[in-house]
């Protein structure tokens, strides 16, 4: 199974008060470590976890992520991330940001007529499994309008396709700008141009199957119980301007035989599906999740 290192799990009943989280990507070299947890003492911060890796033993990039104890943090951050920038960063090159566990990440969802992902998501959001507040979800068809609104999230449906995809992207824009820090593509069947990406300012989760050998087109699980597949998995990814070819989040497959069927096999990747998904919402609103190039490095 995939996932982090399971020394994170206890992590994640820490209280969110005065927790903060420090991030952050440089060129390797000796004292890095040092002086960001000298910074951190300074500070009055006590460090809860330290977690780090550096891509190459001489001349690499270390990626970290520091879990700290600060008293007082909501009101100390804004100086105290200047205060890093300005005196640690500046020193070693760093790449950083630095985050309070108590601000839930605001999320939007996209999704079309596929139901799994976007309502796993807002259960289990419901039961305290992920912490983020979801803001609405958007759709281009109303068939999920119903299943939305127990959970109380608002539900816009913007209808879109290839006829209307400017005018579509401008409203969803007009919703999102400014008013989200994550959104979650839950199955949302339409491509979203290079200049929707560049003016959106936040990052994008997507998932898709992920077949071996894989298929495309329609009717993927038709075409892997006629191939015979072995294995069925899920991919989510932060997406980028290049279709489905963005950083890799989490990955994961389930091995089938020749005894399934093909509703058995729609039933198993929308398993896999969701909770591949679930998973990489889950660490980024956790701000586990550090970019390297087109690699991330989930601590």
């Amino acid at each position: 199974m995939g996932g982090p290192p399971a020394a994170a799990t206890p992590q994640q009943s820490l209280p969110a008060h005065d927790m903060g989280r420090l991030l952050l990507s440089c060129p390797d070299r000796a004292g890095i470590v040092s002086a960001v947890s000298t910074f951190l003492t300074r500070a009055g911060a006590n460090i809860v976890s330290l977690d780090q890796h550096s891509t190459q033993p001489v001349g690499g990039t270390l990626l970290q992520r520091t879990l700290f104890y600060l008293p007082g943090l909501a009101a100390a951050r804004d100086a105290l991330a200047a205060e890093f920038g300005a005196t640690v960063a500046a020193e070693f090159a760093i790449d950083y940001r630095l985050t309070e566990a108590a601000h839930r990440k605001r999320v939007a969802i996209m999704a079309s007529k596929t139901d799994h992902c976007l309502l796993d998501l807002l259960w289990r959001n419901q039961r305290g499994e992920l912490d983020m507040s979801v803001v609405l979800v958007i759709s281009n068809h109303p068939d999920l309008a119903d299943r939305v609104r127990p959970f109380g999230i608002p539900f816009v449906h913007i209808p879109a396709s290839a006829a209307n995809r400017a005018e579509a992207e401008q409203r969803q824009l007009e919703l999102l700008t400014g008013n989200v820090d994550l959104v979650v593509l839950a199955r949302y069947m339409q491509i979203l141009t290079p200049d929707f990406l560049r003016r959106l300012g936040c990052p994008l989760i997507n998932v898709h199957h992920s077949f071996l050998p894989a298929f495309i087109g329609a009717n993927p699980y038709q075409q892997a119980q006629q191939r015979g597949v072995k294995l069925i998995g899920a991919t989510a990814h932060y997406v980028t301007e290049d279709l489905d070819e963005g950083p890799i989040i989490e990955q994961d497959v389930v091995r089938v035989s020749h005894t399934h069927t093909l509703p058995d096999l729609v039933r198993v990747g929308a398993d896999v599906e969701r909770a591949v998904l679930s998973r990489a919402v889950q660490w980024h609103c956790e701000d586990r999740i550090v970019a390297h190039g087109n690699q991330t490095i989930v601590f």
